[in-house]
């Protein structure tokens, strides 16, 4: 029935875990799929599961794949009983599919990244012909890389905000107010570009890093030479204009994984930590397939894949039938109320972490995803 160039069957009984996995396959799920081209790890586990975050459980579960991560178009997939799971190998000619591809996410994120200082980095001093504003093609000086040899290369970034966590123990932590626009040196900025509508909490909380925009890359032409104390470097990506006290770092080779591979948790987080720090371009909503920021990272037991649930915490309303209009007045000042139970919005999966702070995608949703809604483990009930 199929013809592909390398066909091998492998297949594995289930180990006794997964009979758990089992009860939860997509009612109407194909006995068979062929992979294809712009095909996604998640959209594939969605055709058998119905929760995709399951799906290592099941495809790690086959000990004969030599590299169960892997998928690729061509590759027939089969479910055809319920303890079994087997694939057919296709032509393995294209590039492995992955649970997000790269190019969707990269297109997000700007090479964002968050650090906890950043005043010590080396910064733009100058620009070409005492410029305002430079882009690519033009120079611009360099304090602080002394050693800086002709060849090497360097990210050109510049801090834009400020995180911070939310303090679950005030009334209001799902409230925030606009986030303050930073400068060079990490004060107050009033009237900069944004690519992201960030919303930091009343109250502020635990210091989680300071951002990091990329807004250019650069060569180095020339180090310190003669009575100068700046080295010379050329801009030379089509990307966001440059300042005089942007900041530099080196490149990295690969700043993303190749691959996102969906799972649960590591650990449980305690209620009130991990919660939508920012949403992308929207302020403070989005839906499947934006960018958002959470307030957990690799201290947390955050890594690449990891799926969370993002709810509504529950509003705390009055008991106008035992207190009337009062009693509902007196709510809004107090917070003293009837807690009403979180709604489900959405599956966030992370693709990016730092020590305190990652960067998820919105997956799935029911309904918009919003500043300071709550993240739980991705099979949480309520």
């Amino acid at each position: 029935m199929f013809k592909p160039i390398r066909a091998v069957m492998t297949a594995a009984l289930l180990t006794i875990a997964t009979y758990g996995v089992a009860a939860e396959m997509a009612g109407g799920h194909p006995d068979t799929y062929v992979v294809k081209r712009g095909d996604t790890l998640w959209d594939i586990a969605g055709k058998f599961l119905k929760r995709p975050w399951l799906w290592p459980e099941i495809w790690q579960a086959n000990p004969q794949i030599r590299n169960p991560h892997l998928i690729y178009p061509g590759d027939v997939i089969s479910l055809a009983y319920l303890n079994r799971v087997a694939v057919q190998e296709g032509p393995r000619q294209e590039a492995p599919i992955n649970a997000i591809p790269l190019a969707d996410v990269e297109k997000f994120l700007k090479d964002l990244r968050v650090v906890d200082e950043f005043e010590q980095l080396p910064f733009v001093a100058g620009l070409e012909d005492d410029r305002l504003r430079s882009a690519e093609g033009q120079v611009a000086y360099v304090h602080g890389l002394a050693d800086a040899q002709p060849g090497q290369r360097y990210l050109v970034v510049r801090p834009t905000q400020k995180y911070a966590s939310i303090d679950p123990t005030r009334c209001c932590a799902t409230e925030g107010r606009r986030g303050t626009d930073l400068d060079f040196s990490g004060r107050a900025n009033i009237g900069v570009e944004r690519l992201w509508g960030y919303q930091i909490p009343h109250g502020g909380g635990e210091f989680l890093g300071h951002e990091l925009m990329r807004q250019n890359t650069g060569t180095i032409t020339r180090g310190v030479e003669g009575r100068a104390e700046a080295s010379t470097l050329l801009l030379d990506q089509g990307g966001r204009e440059v300042r005089v006290g942007d900041r530099l770092l080196p490149i990295e080779a690969q700043p993303y994984d190749l691959q996102f591979i969906p799972h649960p948790p590591a650990q449980q987080i305690a209620y009130g930590k991990a919660k939508v720090l920012a949403v992308a371009d929207m302020l403070t909503t989005g839906g499947p397939r934006d960018v958002v920021a959470l307030s957990v990272g690799t201290r947390d037991g955050v890594d690449n894949g990891t799926v969370f649930s993002a709810w509504r915490p529950g509003s705390n309303a009055p008991n106008v039938v035992k207190g009337g209009a009062e009693h509902a007045n007196k709510v809004m000042r107090s917070g003293q109320g009837i807690q009403l139970p979180d709604e489900f919005a959405s599956h966030l999966m992370v693709f990016r972490t730092f020590d305190k702070v990652s960067y998820a995608l919105v997956m799935d949703a029911v309904k918009p995803t919003r500043l300071g809604y709550e993240l739980k483990h991705p099979d949480a009930a309520y």
